[in-house]
């Protein structure tokens, strides 16, 4: 039902809330993303739109699961394309609250969030 739907929109919204709040938090964040490969605008851009998605999701504002998905696959290509390069840089994700490198799982993850948010629109 709605709740249940509601619950999985605002899982995805608490994730992105901490991540970038541990971005803005973060000394090595920018370092970072762009190891990873991320535009120079996306890297000063994202902790704030992470907040903004993050919050409207929690919120259960019509639609926000839309901009999470659009956000969540453009990370998930960033991953996927640093795995593909071999880039060893870590997820910085969560900032420097994981300092392990990028793996498969980290697009798992994603994968898994993008399903959520889809399922919250349903």
């Amino acid at each position: 039902g709605l709740t249940v739907r509601w619950a999985a929109g605002a899982l995805v919204g608490i994730v992105l809330l901490a991540a970038g709040v541990a971005k803005l938090t973060s000394r090595g964040w920018p370092g970072q993303a762009d190891a990873l490969g991320a535009p120079a605008w996306a890297i000063r851009s994202t902790p704030f739109v992470e907040i903004v998605i993050g919050a409207a999701l929690v919120a259960g504002v019509d639609y926000a699961a839309v901009a999470a998905i659009v956000l969540l696959v453009a990370f998930t290509a960033l991953l996927v394309r640093a795995l593909a390069r071999g880039v060893k840089a870590p997820c910085a994700c969560f900032g420097s609250l994981r300092t392990r490198p990028v793996t498969w799982w980290s697009v798992v993850r994603n994968i898994a969030l993008i399903a959520l948010a889809i399922f919250s629109l349903t």
